[in-house]
Protein backbone atom coordinates (compact mmCIF):
# COMPACT_ATOMS: atom_id res chain seq x y z
CA UNK A 1 0.00 0.00 0.00
CA UNK A 2 1.00 3.97 -0.68
CA UNK A 3 0.20 6.75 0.69
CA UNK A 4 -2.50 7.33 -1.35
CA UNK A 5 -4.32 4.13 -1.01
CA UNK A 6 -3.84 4.77 2.43
CA UNK A 7 -5.33 8.10 2.51
CA UNK A 8 -8.27 7.09 0.70
CA UNK A 9 -9.16 3.88 3.34
CA UNK A 10 -8.74 6.62 6.06
CA UNK A 11 -10.51 8.84 4.55
CA UNK A 12 -13.19 6.64 3.98
CA UNK A 13 -13.40 5.09 7.32
CA UNK A 14 -13.26 8.81 8.46
CA UNK A 15 -17.27 9.10 7.86
CA UNK A 16 -19.90 8.02 10.54
CA UNK A 17 -21.51 5.34 8.19
CA UNK A 18 -18.92 3.91 6.20
CA UNK A 19 -16.96 3.16 9.38
CA UNK A 20 -19.92 1.40 11.06
CA UNK A 21 -20.52 -0.45 7.43
CA UNK A 22 -17.26 -1.54 7.63
CA UNK A 23 -17.28 -2.96 11.53
CA UNK A 24 -20.75 -4.54 10.79
CA UNK A 25 -19.12 -6.58 7.90
CA UNK A 26 -15.92 -7.71 9.78
CA UNK A 27 -18.54 -8.80 12.48
CA UNK A 28 -20.64 -10.86 9.50
CA UNK A 29 -16.83 -12.59 8.89
CA UNK A 30 -17.04 -14.98 5.86
CA UNK A 31 -20.52 -15.13 4.79
CA UNK A 32 -20.86 -11.16 4.27
CA UNK A 33 -24.24 -9.25 3.95
CA UNK A 34 -26.29 -8.55 1.17
CA UNK A 35 -26.73 -4.74 0.43
CA UNK A 36 -29.98 -4.41 1.67
CA UNK A 37 -29.15 -6.08 4.58
CA UNK A 38 -26.40 -3.98 5.88
CA UNK A 39 -28.92 -0.76 5.11
CA UNK A 40 -31.89 -2.41 7.11
CA UNK A 41 -29.09 -3.03 10.20
CA UNK A 42 -27.82 0.06 10.22
CA UNK A 43 -31.39 1.72 9.38
CA UNK A 44 -29.74 3.62 6.09
CA UNK A 45 -31.73 4.24 2.83
CA UNK A 46 -30.67 2.42 -0.14
CA UNK A 47 -29.03 5.15 -2.20
CA UNK A 48 -27.22 6.05 0.62
CA UNK A 49 -26.12 2.69 1.65
CA UNK A 50 -25.04 1.99 -1.83
CA UNK A 51 -22.94 5.26 -2.26
CA UNK A 52 -21.37 4.42 0.75
CA UNK A 53 -20.49 0.96 0.34
CA UNK A 54 -18.93 2.36 -3.14
CA UNK A 55 -16.60 4.44 -1.18
CA UNK A 56 -15.53 1.69 0.59
CA UNK A 57 -15.28 -0.33 -2.04
CA UNK A 58 -13.40 2.59 -4.24
CA UNK A 59 -10.66 2.29 -0.90
CA UNK A 60 -10.02 -1.55 -0.93
CA UNK A 61 -11.52 -2.07 2.71
CA UNK A 62 -14.91 -4.18 1.27
CA UNK A 63 -15.02 -6.43 -1.72
CA UNK A 64 -18.29 -7.79 -3.38
CA UNK A 65 -20.29 -10.89 -5.11
CA UNK A 66 -23.04 -10.70 -7.37
CA UNK A 67 -26.10 -13.08 -6.25
CA UNK A 68 -27.98 -12.93 -8.88
CA UNK A 69 -29.79 -9.40 -8.77
CA UNK A 70 -28.36 -9.10 -5.54
CA UNK A 71 -24.92 -7.87 -4.33
CA UNK A 72 -23.19 -9.43 -1.24
CA UNK A 73 -20.43 -7.49 0.78
CA UNK A 74 -17.26 -8.34 2.52
CA UNK A 75 -15.00 -6.96 4.80
CA UNK A 76 -11.51 -6.90 2.75
CA UNK A 77 -9.37 -8.18 4.91
CA UNK A 78 -6.33 -8.24 3.16
CA UNK A 79 -7.07 -4.46 2.45
CA UNK A 80 -7.30 -3.74 6.08
CA UNK A 81 -4.01 -5.56 6.16
CA UNK A 82 -2.49 -3.74 3.94
CA UNK A 83 -3.67 -0.47 5.49
CA UNK A 84 -2.72 -1.62 9.28
CA UNK A 85 1.26 -2.90 7.93
CA UNK A 86 1.69 1.06 6.09
CA UNK A 87 0.81 1.85 9.34
CA UNK A 88 2.77 0.16 11.50
CA UNK A 89 5.60 -0.15 8.99
CA UNK A 90 8.09 1.45 10.66
CA UNK A 91 6.86 0.63 14.34
CA UNK A 92 8.95 0.61 17.50
CA UNK A 93 12.37 1.78 16.24
CA UNK A 94 13.50 -1.38 15.23
CA UNK A 95 12.09 -3.41 18.34
CA UNK A 96 9.60 -5.39 17.58
CA UNK A 97 8.98 -6.58 21.16
CA UNK A 98 7.27 -2.37 21.61
CA UNK A 99 4.51 -3.54 18.89
CA UNK A 100 3.77 -6.98 20.80
CA UNK A 101 0.39 -5.55 23.04
CA UNK A 102 -0.48 -3.70 19.68
CA UNK A 103 -0.36 -7.19 17.58
CA UNK A 104 -2.07 -9.27 20.52
CA UNK A 105 -4.97 -6.57 20.24
CA UNK A 106 -5.20 -7.00 16.76
CA UNK A 107 -5.01 -10.23 16.31
CA UNK A 108 -8.29 -12.57 16.73
CA UNK A 109 -7.86 -14.94 20.05
CA UNK A 110 -9.68 -18.17 19.74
Amino acid sequence: MDKTQAIAALSALSQPTRLDVFRLLVKAGDAGMLSGEIGAALDVRPNTMSANLSVLLGAGLVRNTRQGRSIRYHADMEGMRSLLAFLMQDCCGGRPELCQNVMAEITCAP
